[in-house]
């Protein structure tokens, strides 16, 4: 017996009823030999680690646009820190965790540079529309690997599809992670909004703390235990009433204070002029974009509307500053 096929059992043996089996899913858009190795969900896992859109997400915005200072999250960081809070609930319910971390570990693959800043101009300027986390589905599906993508299973496509709040993933995994995005950033968006001096740990409601805890480590202990509590040997993911409605009030307090703070927010309309006219630009003058993309636009693969879309969501923070320098900023004279 291959180790695959050990662990596979194994999961049979330890995991929750209500968990998603390895050997039970529904499969991949493409037939693949099996590893003999991993099952299927720690090897969808492995290839968003090991994807080019994964690194990028060190070089994007979470929250605050390129800040002076090393410890604020990226959507790097922030992709971690929802699999940590994930892998540790599913552990404790005894979930599929492999699900779990490739559900976390890919679902913002698609977002834009500088945030949902980014993502809104997309969405305003496009007339396809724009939303990460169907453009996280298409990294995945098409974007990687010089347009042959991951190919991962239909579980993981799915949890990442619906990882919004308006999403209905068909997993417990993917509910989880759905809930374990909003724990994670509602933790640290306090966290870097007391960094950056835009609130103070007092500023918090009191009617929202004294349920949810007075400091980040007290609060993220408060709503995973919360979250195990409610959940444990049940078919759905549940928070408390007590706890879920202190944790959307202090989402509310944070929209209000943090995200649409004009100290932490106020360089956004640069940003969305930025983003609008790259995305003018390239719809005008597709020739300037890589390879990749023109030759998905002349085989038919999409829309000069998506491949622009494709192209701008892809770059990084940097990158994004520097093509627009390139395109509209003059140059001086070289001797």
């Amino acid at each position: 017996m291959m180790i695959r096929e050990q662990l596979e059992l194994r999961e049979i043996e330890i995991l929750s009823p209500y968990a998603s089996f390895s050997r039970e899913s529904r499969g991949r858009n493409r037939e693949e030999e099996e590893c003999d190795i991993r099952p299927v969900f720690q090897r969808d896992r492995d290839r968003i680690l090991h994807s080019k859109a994964f690194r990028r997400l060190r070089q994007k915005t979470q929250v605050f646009l390129q800040p002076m200072g090393d410890h604020y999250r990226t959507r790097l960081t922030h992709t971690l820190e929802v699999s940590q809070n994930a892998r540790t609930i599913a552990k404790a319910l005894r979930l599929n965790e492999d699900l779990v971390e490739a559900i976390a570990l890919g679902h913002d693959l698609g977002h834009t540079p500088f945030g949902h800043a980014g993502e809104r101009a997309l969405n305003e300027v496009c007339e396809l529309g724009f939303k990460h986390n169907e453009q996280s589905v298409r990294v995945v599906e098409v974007l990687e690997k010089q347009g042959k993508g991951l190919n991962l299973t239909w579980e993981v496509r799915d949890g990442i599809r619906n990882h919004k709040s308006s999403g209905r993933p068909a997993t417990l995994e993917g509910k989880l992670v759905q809930l374990s995005d909003k724990i994670a950033y509602i933790n640290h968006d306090i966290d870097d909004a007391v960094r950056g001096g835009i609130l103070k740990e007092e500023d918090l409601p009191s009617e929202y703390t004294d349920i949810l805890g007075h400091s980040s480590k007290a609060r993220l202990n408060r709503m995973v235990h919360d979250v195990i509590t409610q959940s444990m040997d049940r078919p759905e993911i549940h928070m408390s009433d007590e706890v879920w409605k202190a944790m959307r009030g202090l989402r509310q307090y944070l929209f209000e204070h943090v995200y649409l703070n004009p100290v932490a927010k106020g360089e956004e309309a640069k940003v969305m002029h930025m983003i609008t006219n790259l995305y003018h630009i390239y719809m005008e003058k597709p020739e300037l974009m890589p390879e990749q993309f023109l030759n998905m636009l002349e085989n038919g693969a999409a829309s000069r509307e998506q491949i622009a879309c494709d192209y701008i969501a892809g770059m990084t923070d940097s990158y994004a500053v520097h093509t627009f320098e390139e395109y509209f900023i003059p140059k001086c004279w070289k001797n």
